[in-house]
C-alpha cells in the first residue's frame, strides 16, 4: 500500500465530515496509519498494543483537556512512604501550598508520596495517572472515583502525560520508578525534547537522600565527561516545601513559554529586558546562538497567539545547549530591571476551559505546546 493513497485518504476524509471534528488532515492522516499499519499485518499482539495505547491516550487527553489553561505539578515518590514518614509529612505540605498557590497537582494515584500529593492538593485539583501491576499499586482514596483518576496498562503512555501535561516536577525519596521518571524528565529536557521546566528534589530535613544522589551524578557522571557541568543547573535540591514551591514559581515569574518558529526560538516573557541588560544577556550566552537576540512583539512573530501582548526574545538557538538556556531563563526571571515579585501570589488563573494548541495555531511536529496565561497580580507594578 503507498504511503498516502488518495483514494484511502478520501475516503477518510468523507467520514471526518460526518463527525465534523477540526483537524481533519491529522486526523485523516492518523486513520490512514490505521488502514496501512493493519494491510502489514504485523500480528493480533502488536495490533492489540497499538489499539490500546491509542484508546488510553485518547481517553487521557479528553480528561486534560478542560483542565489544560492551569499550571500543573507532577509528584513522583515511593508508593511504601507510610503517613507518618516525614516525608510523606513534607510532600502533603507542598501539595497543599501548590494548590493554593494556584497549581493542580499529578501523582501516580498510588499510595505513598502519591497519597500525599492528592490528599494536599484535594480532589479538585488533583489528577491521578494510575498504572495496572499485579501487586503493591493501588489507587488511594484521595483520588478514587475521580473524573481526573486516569488508568493506563502501559507504561510509555502513562509517562507522556506525566511530562506533556506539567509545568514541573517534584522529587521525593522513591525506588527505582522514581528514578526512572527522574532521569527520563532529565534526558528529555536536556535534550530539548521537553520544554524546559523546573525539576525539584525534595526530602524532609536530616535526611542525605538527595544529596547522595548529587554526590554520585557529580561524581560518575560529571566527573567522568558523561554530563556537562551546566546540566546540574537542570534540577534543584531542597528540603523545604516553601522553597520547592518559591523555586517553582520563580521560573515562570517573568518567562512565559516558548517555541520554534522556523529557524527562530522565540521565548515569551512578561518584561522585556533593558538595552543594558539584553547586552549582559548576549555577552554570557552568546555561544549558545547564532547572531543576536533581538526583541519582538508578538505580531512580528507570532501573529496568532492567545498571548498577543508579551514580548518576545527571538534567537537563533543551537538546539544543542538546553542547560545554558535554562541558565539563561533563571538570568530573566531575576533582571534588575524587574518589578518586585510576589511570589505567594496564584500561579495561574484560567482564560477558559477550551483554550488549546490548536487555537494558537502552533502545530510544530517537534514540540508540546504548553499556553498557560500569565498570572495576574505577579508583579508589583507600583
Amino acid at each position: 500500500m503507498r504511503s498516502k493513497d488518495p483514494a484511502v485518504l478520501n475516503r477518510c476524509m468523507e467520514i471526518l465530515n460526518e463527525v465534523g471534528t477540526a483537524d481533519r488532515d491529522l486526523a485523516a492522516e492518523l486513520m490512514q496509519t490505521v488502514v496501512r499499519l493493519a494491510a502489514d499485518d504485523p500480528g493480533r499482539g502488536e495490533m492489540r498494543l497499538m489499539l490500546r495505547a491509542v484508546k488510553e491516550l485518547r481517553y487521557a487527553f479528553k480528561t486534560f483537556k478542560p483542565y489544560r489553561a492551569n499550571r500543573k505539578v507532577s509528584m513522583f515518590g515511593s508508593a511504601r512512604t507510610p503517613a507518618d514518614d516525614p516525608n510523606y509529612i513534607l510532600a502533603e505540605h507542598f501539595a497543599r501550598l501548590a494548590s493554593a498557590a494556584g497549581f493542580m497537582v499529578i501523582t501516580g494515584a498510588g499510595p505513598g508520596i502519591m497519597q500525599a500529593g492528592n490528599v494536599g492538593a484535594g480532589k479538585a485539583h488533583s489528577f491521578g495517572v494510575a498504572i495496572k501491576l499485579p501487586f503493591e499499586q493501588h489507587t488511594n482514596p484521595a483520588i478514587a472515583g475521580d473524573d481526573k483518576l486516569i488508568h493506563f496498562r502501559y507504561f510509555f503512555t502513562r509517562k507522556i502525560l506525566f511530562v506533556k501535561e506539567t509545568h514541573a516536577i517534584t522529587l521525593f525519596p522513591g525506588g527505582f520508578g522514581t528514578h526512572d521518571e527522574g532521569f527520563e524528565v532529565l534526558t528529555l529536557v536536556q535534550t530539548g525534547r521537553a520544554d524546559p521546566m523546573p525539576i525539584v528534589l525534595i526530602e524532609a530535613e536530616g535526611g542525605d537522600y538527595w544529596q547522595e544522589w548529587d554526590r554520585f551524578v557529580r561524581k560518575e557522571l560529571l566527573g567522568t565527561g558523561m554530563i556537562s557541568p551546566e546540566d546540574t543547573a537542570l534540577y534543584h535540591i531542597t528540603t523545604s516545601a516553601e522553597e520547592a514551591l518559591q523555586h517553582i514559581q520563580l521560573f515562570y515569574s517573568n518567562y512565559q513559554s516558548l517555541r520554534y518558529v522556523d529557524d527562530d526560538l522565540v521565548l515569551r516573557v512578561r518584561h522585556a529586558p533593558s538595552e543594558e541588560e539584553l547586552h549582559s544577556l548576549q555577552q554570557e550566552f552568546g555561544s549558545i546562538m547564532k547572531g543576536r537576540i533581538t526583541i519582538a512583539t508578538a505580531a512580528e512573530v507570532e501573529p496568532q497567539s492567545v498571548l498577543p501582548d508579551m514580548p518576545r526574545l527571538v534567537m537563533r538557538f543551537d538546539r544543542r545547549s538546553v542547560a545554558k538556556l535554562r541558565m539563561m531563563i533563571d538570568k530573566l526571571n531575576t533582571l534588575p530591571s524587574l518589578p518586585p515579585l510576589q511570589v505567594s501570589a496564584p500561579a495561574a488563573s484560567a482564560v477558559g476551559a477550551n483554550v488549546s494548541d490548536r487555537e494558537v495555531g502552533e502545530l510544530a511536529d517537534e514540540e508540546s505546546i504548553k499556553i498557560v496565561p500569565p498570572s495576574p497580580g505577579a508583579w508589583n507594578e507600583d
